[in-house]
């Protein structure tokens, strides 16, 4: 090998190296860049639940609680051990279990990034990851046995609804401004299955009458869908629209009420969908109904359809969510 030959493969094994040091330090910022800013803003918490866990076992990963989600060199010293203590200790805490499954996800996914960053080994990760969430099943066992109360905010089971409360849910208004809104609004939550955020965004100008179709951006997945106008969504939509809906094709679809009755010029927030929701299930007897129950009812409603066909319709970013919607209804089948 020449000397001109030997220089060359030094440099570029110099550059390739310096390549590589410049790539590991940006590793988080390049994930957190593709990921939405909600998706960004949970992990952030869950890293801070996990940065606490590991101050309260003598494990100090730096002096601001940031440091797990924006510092690579935080995870130096994370091991399969502490995580699987860590799910132990957020049950202690009285964490949901669905709420355990997802900041176990968050810790495998950046304890993965950290590897490319070569803070944490190959084998150290492949351990880590190998730390299980708890399933449907396992997470009923772990709250029939465990003494403390959970501390999430969400509800340990959805409301179930059954297909003729549904069908009342959509069907129960009078024939006024706001009852023409809440029955669209039902109709979007259970012939949809829609999300309440994605519900809120929605515009005059999504709706195509001639169609038949209206158009959904689903934020949490960033894609656009078009729906067709199914069951009784189509008869709602008209009704509203030939009564109630702005004319401006950029105004929200779903207005906001007022005091009386009367719909204001503003449109529906994520929360006043949720808050109007719990409202009208409390007409019919169903209390602490919320958007989700609703999604969780179109969804449990349309297992049949298949895997492939629920994650699309549903806006789904993976078949992990669809696919426990399938077998929670086979295991109640059987």
């Amino acid at each position: 090998m020449t000397n001109a030959l030997q220089a060359t493969n030094a440099n570029t094994a110099l550059i390739a190296a310096k390549a590589d040091e410049v790539a590991s330090r940006h590793t988080f910022t390049n994930y957190q860049n593709r990921r939405a800013a909600n998706t960004n803003t949970r992990h952030q918490v869950d890293l801070a639940t996990f940065g606490a866990y590991l101050n309260s076992v003598g494990v100090f990963v730096a002096d601001d609680g940031d440091a797990l989600y924006s510092k690579p060199e935080a995870w130096r010293g994370v091991s399969w051990g502490l995580v699987q203590s860590f799910a132990a200790w957020l049950l202690g805490e009285g964490y949901a279990v669905g709420t355990v499954n997802l900041k176990l996800s968050t810790v495998r996914t950046y304890a993965g990034l950290a590897q490319l960053a070569g803070v944490l080994t190959g084998e150290s990760v492949m351990m880590i990851k190998a730390v299980e969430g708890y399933s449907r099943r396992e997470g009923v066992n772990v709250d029939t046995k465990r003494a403390v109360t959970r501390t999430s905010t969400k509800k340990a089971q959805a409301v179930e609804l059954s297909s003729a409360q549904m069908d009342t849910l959509k069907t129960q208004h009078g024939d006024t401004a706001q009852g023409r809104r809440d029955a669209l609004l039902m109709c979007l939550l259970l012939d949809l299955g829609l999300r309440a955020g994605e519900v809120a965004g929605l515009r005059v100008g999504n709706v195509s009458l001639s169609a038949n179709t209206i158009t959904v951006y689903r934020e949490k997945v960033n894609i656009t869908q078009t729906h067709k106008l199914v069951n009784g969504l189509g008869a709602a939509l008209r009704r509203y629209m030939a009564q109630d809906a702005h004319a401006d094709k950029s105004a929200p679809l779903l207005r906001a009420s007022r005091k009386g009755g009367t719909l204001a010029e503003g449109g529906m927030s994520r929360i006043v969908v949720t808050q109007r929701v719990n409202v009208l299930g409390k007409l019919i007897g169903i209390e602490n109904l919320s958007a989700h129950d609703c999604r969780h009812a179109w969804a449990t409603a349309n297992t049949g359809r298949g895997l492939e066909w629920l994650k699309e319709a549903g806006g789904w970013a993976s078949l992990a969510m669809p696919a426990q919607y399938i077998a929670a209804k086979k295991i109640a089948n059987d």
